[in-house]
Formats: structure tokens, sequence, C-alpha cells
């Protein structure tokens, strides 16, 4: 493994969503599957996880034959992304393999996990603000839960579930340690987060309302305690417990821990009578909570510390300027443009853009390159959030928290942010009726998702992108949308040409080839281009070669196999079982195209619901419709292949080539097509 401190050193997060970095590069960990097996061996630290764990922690009932060699397959997959260039079937340095076990090799700086129990056990040793800081310092390391955005309902790994209490076991010992050393306000962000994630957890909603008194916030605490009073009523059916009937009596009897007191001890009171609400003085300094390009969500622990009520009225800064840098490879997209251009130029004008189009096909790319074009005509600034829309396991963005995120990018300070989303998104409309900004939101789900987040009348502009098609007549009055297909042959080669140079006009014939195999999508073109570019000793004509002896796998990409199903695996999550059922079975038809009546035979639905499935798929540019019959693109095609490989049995697969046979529909086959295959005369994805 590379050295801590070198610059390709490997780094590692899973206090939140699982994350891998090279240095300051950030390395994609892959399909979910192979997220939740990274996600398992980095909360065990370096110890080991077996492989029956890993089966049973991929799925959640029974296990397909071939599981063993799925979790193979995608251990291989994340030891090539941790070492390029590592064989196909080298054992590595990184992810080692011990009989049936496999294990991280990770120090205590190469995994967050590991830094903040250094960091609680040098608080635990310390005391006094010196310990406060470190506890401090070891909660903002979290981000979100541990391994956030690969839970499934009420099924979490138990060891998820363990390093998120170690989590609210340092806050109950940081709310102790602050009440004593008299500096809360070092650690009541990372209170309220923890109090937010546990509401029914009394011990830590007792030491927020402690924190909030001592920090002199105690009508923000009055009404904390009735929130938390009402809840456990409303979901347990119970009485607040001592802890927290103490603390509410404190605060009604006009007492609370003061600066320097113990967490069990009477003070004086902390709002003195004519005081200002919060306890400041009138007229006192306050700091300054502007920090534009801030990140979505709030306030983040340790980024700022109160002293007493903010303004509510927002505070002129440098305009907020949240872009991501531009692509210096974008190629084609004219047309799109210009239709952009005339949306704008219409009378009345275009108030928010959907781009939308099938997973690879560069919506983010090109809504990044329009929002650059335009940025000029906008002075006021820039916002930008990704929505995470089609983020599993409850990791997408609600609106209330990125409106959070923009109303503290325009120079809200927090503790002005209303409570509750309605009265957020008025403010947020206020703020941008006075200004022409350009707002970014990359990866919506729907207009549910975004609906708050359009500004008001005032001239600013919404560029959205999503891979379902979400404008039209459910979306509101200036809304458009601009739908990319795939690039032309033309565009496809200008793309490998500007990546690429004089390679890839020195030899025609396999740059063909090469367009061809990835079905002018620019993401597997970009793909291959930056494969081709990494390894000086692997020709064009090579690249071609194994694309064509893959035989329409996504394997044939090698090591960039797993950024294709990342992308793709977006959209398959999105579907309804029924939905993903379909989609897997779809590839069993002999033919690229079938009728609506086609697939109902194979999946054995009736015709009004598989025109429904059909309908959810083409919502989500997994298919595609025209004259009646329905497509898919081959890249497409190729990953719904290896799924129905992984998920469903010989029998299911068989019996949905039987009812094919058994559909009599001269038209879906051509007289050269050969027939259905069953799933056993395929070969195995894993020999």
């Amino acid at each position: 493994m590379d050295r801590i401190g070198s610059s390709n050193a490997l780094s590692f997060d899973v206090l939140g969503p699982v994350r891998v970095r090279r240095g300051r590069s950030e390395i994609e960990p892959g399909t979910r599957q192979q997220r939740l097996i990274l996600a398992l061996l980095l909360v065990r630290a370096g110890d080991a996880v077996s492989v029956a764990e890993l089966v049973d922690l991929l799925w959640e009932s029974d296990a397909p034959p071939s599981a063993v060699n799925v979790v193979h397959r995608h251990v291989g997959l994340l030891r090539r992304r941790f070492e390029p260039g590592l064989p196909t079937r080298a054992a590595g340095s990184v992810l080692v393999r011990d009989g049936a076990e496999y294990r991280l090799r990770i120090d205590g700086e190469s995994l967050d996990l590991l830094r903040f129990r250094r960091l609680v056990a040098e608080a635990a040793k310390s005391s006094g603000e010196p310990a406060v800081a470190r506890y401090r310092d070891a909660l903002a390391l979290w981000r979100d839960r541990c391994a956030s955005g690969l839970r499934t309902g009420d099924r979490v790994h138990p060891d998820f579930v363990a390093v998120d209490r170690e989590r609210f076991a340092a806050v109950r010992a940081a709310t102790d340690a602050a009440l004593r050393a008299g500096c809360v306000h070092l650690v009541l962000p990372a209170i309220r987060l923890a109090a937010e994630y546990e509401p029914l957890d009394e011990a830590l909603q007792a030491g927020l309302l402690q924190a909030l008194a001592a920090d002199g916030r105690r009508v923000e605490a009055l009404a904390a305690y009735a929130d938390i009073e009402h809840r456990l009523a409303a979901e347990l059916g119970i009485r607040p417990g001592l802890d927290l009937r103490t603390a509410r009596d404190r605060l009604l009897g006009h007492d609370g821990p003061t600066a320097g007191s113990s967490p069990g001890s009477v003070g004086p009171a902390l709002v003195r009578p004519g005081a200002p609400p919060g306890g400041a003085e009138a007229g006192a300094e306050r700091p300054a909570f502007v920090r534009p390009g801030a990140p979505p969500g709030g306030t983040t622990p340790g980024s700022w510390t109160s002293a007493g009520p903010e303004p509510s009225r927002p505070v002129r800064a440098e305009p907020p300027a949240q872009l991501p840098a531009d692509h210096p490879y974008l190629t084609g997209r004219r047309a799109a443009v210009a239709a952009a251009e005339e949306l704008l130029a219409a009378d009345p004008p275009a108030t928010a853009l959907v781009v939308d189009g099938m997973p690879g096909v560069g919506k983010t790319t090109f809504a990044v390159h329009l929002a650059h074009r335009l940025a000029a005509r906008y002075p006021d600034g820039q916002l930008h959030a990704d929505l995470r829309g089609f983020d599993v396991g409850g990791s997408v963005m609600t609106p209330a928290e990125a409106l959070r995120g923009f109303l503290w990018s325009l120079g809200v300070p927090p503790a002005a942010i209303p409570a509750e989303p309605p009265a957020q998104a008025s403010l947020y409309r206020s703020i941008l009726a006075e200004r022409r900004m350009l707002i970014l939101l990359d990866n919506c789900r729907d207009w549910s998702q975004i609906r708050d987040l359009l500004p008001g009348p005032g001239g600013s502009l919404v560029i959205a992108t999503s891979r379902r098609r979400i404008a039209g007549g459910g979306g509101p009055a200036g809304a458009h949308p601009i739908h990319l297909d795939l690039l032309t042959e033309a565009e496809s080669r200008e793309l490998l040409v500007r990546r690429l140079g004089e390679a890839a006009t020195a030899d025609r014939a396999a740059v063909d080839e090469i367009i061809s195999r990835c079905g002018r999508l620019p993401l597997a073109l970009a793909l291959v281009a930056t494969r081709s570019v990494g390894r000086a000793a692997l020709s064009l004509p090579a690249v071609a070669a194994e694309l064509a002896e893959a035989d329409g796998r996504l394997t044939g990409f090698g090591e960039a196999h797993a950024d294709l199903e990342a992308v793709f695996s977006w959209s398959y999550q999105a579907l309804t079982p029924a939905a993903a059922r379909l989609f897997r079975l779809l590839p069993l038809h002999p033919t690229g195209e079938l009728s609506t009546e086609a697939a109902a035979a194979l999946g054995g639905f009736s015709l009004r619901a598989a025109r429904d499935l059909l309908a959810e798929l083409g919502a989500l540019l997994l298919v595609r419709p025209g004259d009646g019959r329905w497509r898919m693109h081959d890249l497409v095609r190729a990953y719904a292949v290896e799924l129905g490989e992984e998920h469903d049995g010989t029998a299911e697969r068989d019996a949905a080539v039987e009812r094919v046979h058994d559909h009599d529909e001269p038209r879906a086959y051509v007289t050269d097509s050969p027939p259905a295959r069953r799933s056993h005369d395929r070969p195995h994805r894993y020999r």
C-alpha cells in the first residue's frame, strides 16, 4: 500500500458515505455491492471478514448459487481500483485474502474511523478545553451515519450500528466535558446533529438541553423539550425519563449549568431580566456567519461558534461561485446549446432548463458547460447542489437540506434559517427576487425534490439534470426539457481525437470499431480514451480487439467495467422490483427490439402490467420507444445480462425463454436471428 504522506497515498472514509481517495483525487468505489463489501472491511479496520459474512451482507434472503463467485469478482474489481494495472488474478497488497477471509491493510491515518477513535481516546485522557477540542475534532470527522447510502429499510449491518453508537457515546462524553470546562460552543453543533439523528435517545436529548442552556439559549431549549416530549408520547407512548425531566426543571426554575460548572450543578439564571433573547448583550459584536460556497446541509461541527442571536437579514458577501469546473473535452452538443439559447430568448424566457438523457450520455458535463457559458448573464453568482436523487439507502438530499445550504451561501446566518421547509423556501425566494442568479441542480429525482428550489420572479435561472424525464405537464410554468441523445459518429470521432490526438487519426478502422462497440455513448468513449492514455503499450487496435472479444460484455472495458456498472446501477436501483425483473429479462429476447406484447410474454405479465413497466423503464431512459417497439442501448443491454445472471435463477430464465417461444409474434423475429438461448447455454461470466 502507498505510504501515508506520499502523493499517491490511499485514504478511506466510512463515517458517512463510503469514500476512497488517492492523494487528493477521489476514486469511485464502484457499484452498491462493491461499496457494501468495502464498508464492512473498513469498519473492521484491518480485521478479517469472511466470504460467508460478505454473502450474507449482499443478499437479504437466499443467495444465488453463484454468490461466492460474485463476491470474489467484486473483490477483484475493488483491488484493481486501489491498485491500477494489477493483473486480473493477482493478490494485491491493499485488499488481501487469507483463506476464506479478506482484510484491508490500513494504518491509523488512512481511515477516518481510526482517526476518530484515536482522538476520542486522547480526549478521554485529557481535561478542560483541550479535551473538548479533541472531542470536537473527532466528531467533525462524521459526515452522516456510518456507511450512509448503503442501508435498505430497517436492515442495517450490526457493525455499522456499533460504529454509530461509538459516535453517540463520544457526543455524550463531549457534552459532559464541555459543560465542566465552560466551552459548550465548541461542540454544540455536533450535539445538535447527534440529537437530530437519535430523536428518541433521552440521554442525548438531555445533553442537548443542558448545552443549549449553558450557551444562553434557554428559550430554544424549552422548545426542544416540548418537541422531545411530543415525540416520546406519539412514537413510544411514554413520558420523558428522569434525565430529561431534571433538565427541564432546571430550565423552568431559571437555573442551569453555568460556564465552568459540572453537568449536575445548579447555577444562576442564564438570562438576566431585560436582556435580548438568547442571552446576548445589545450591540454586542457577533461573528459573521457567511461562507459563500459552503456545502449544502447547514452547519458543520466546528465551522462556527455562537455568540447570541444572529440577524435574520442576509448579509451581503461576495457572490457565491459554486459551479464545478468546466470539462475541457466537451464535444458536440451544439444543437442542445442552441435550443437552450432559443428558450432563454423567448418571451417569456425559460426560468428552468431540465437536461435529461440515458445513463452515461453526459448530462452533468453538458449542464456544467452550459452554466459556465451563461454565468456572466447572472451577476449575483451561482449556486450548485448535487441532490443525489438516485442514490440508494436514504442518502438522497432533501429540499430542506439543499435550502439550508443555499441560504447559508446567500448570507443567512445558521440560527436565522427557519426550521420549517415552507418558511425556508419562502425566505429563499424572497432573497432571489432581488437578484439574478444561476442555480445548478444536479441529479434530480423528480419535481417534488426541486420545486422548493425554484426561484420566483426576478430573473434567476435553474439548470437541472435528471436521468428521468421530469419536465413536461407536471412541472411549473417556464420549465422546459432539453433531451440529450447519443453522439453522432462524427461527434464520437471528434471526442476521441480531442482526447487522444494523432493516435485517433492514425487508425480509422480501430476508431470506427471502438465507436461501434461503445454505442456512441460519451461515458464509454471517455473511459476507453482514458484507459488508452493510461497504458501506453495498449494501442487503439488492441483496445478495439478487447472490446470485440468481449462479445458485447462490459468486461471488454477492463477496469472501467465497474465505472459503467456504477452509472447504470443508479437508474436500476430506482426501479420497482417488477420493473427491475423485467429489465433483467429483456436481453433474453432474441432481437434488439420487442413489442409490448412480447415483453408481457417474456415476464409473464398481463399486457397492461407490461405497458406500465415498460413506461417506467422508459421514464428512466433505460429503454427507448419507437414505432411501437422498445429498444435498449447495447451497453445497457450488457449490464442487464450481467444482472440477470447474478440475480435470477436458471429455471426462471429458461421459463422466460419458453414463454417467448410460445408467444405468437412473427414480426418480433427476423429470419436470420438466432433463437433465444436458454440461460444455461450462455457462457457463464464467472468461469
